[in-house]
């Protein structure tokens, strides 16, 4: 069987969180497709667990979904900054907390088919007060949850979000919860 191959990438669209391209594809069949891509530069996400077992969540809304989202804080890589550096930023930004220890728990691929945002996902429960410092776009709630709470919410659909899903189904599972 042949291989898949790249014949042309266009850029179709430079974006401030995306650039949106379109790529020629050889297939197997010998036969060309063009395929939509979209090139993300990666995020990272953080379970944040506070002194009383609660998982601090943020609520905000998404364009893309139009309505608020219930997710575990979270946000796009910085230039030049690792996947660790930029969950232990979000974490204050959004929450208002810092640690000086945080754990990897998993990376994963939020969209295979079409876009290549890769999120490394971390959790810590050594949380210090600091000062929220959210973006100048960015509005936020923060709402805490026990671990039991949120597995039923993702059961009963009320959290839809991938990585927060993923994270807090990892997260019960290494904890043996």
């Amino acid at each position: 069987m042949s291989e898949y191959k790249r014949i042309n990438r266009s850029l179709v669209h430079k974006g401030h969180i995306i650039d949106l391209y379109t790529d020629t594809m050889g297939l197997p069949n010998g036969k060309t497709a063009d395929w939509d891509f979209i090139s993300h530069k990666g995020a990272a996400a953080i379970i944040p667990v506070d002194k009383d077992g609660k998982i601090i969540m943020v609520r905000q809304y998404r364009n893309a979904i139009e309505k608020y989202s219930l997710e575990i804080p979270a946000g796009g890589l910085n230039k030049n900054e690792d996947m660790r550096t930029c969950a232990a930023r979000e974490l204050e930004e959004e929450t208002g907390y810092r640690s000086e220890k945080i754990e990897h728990l998993l990376d994963l691929y939020t969209t295979v088919a079409f876009c290549n945002e890769k999120i490394g996902i971390y959790y810590t429960s050594d949380l210090i007060p600091s000062k929220q410092n959210l973006d100048e776009d960015e509005f936020v709630t923060i709402e805490r949850y026990s671990l039991e709470e949120l597995v039923q919410m993702i059961l009963n659909g009320t959290i839809d979000d991938a990585k927060t899903i993923s994270a807090l189904l990892a997260f019960k599972t290494k904890m043996g919860l």
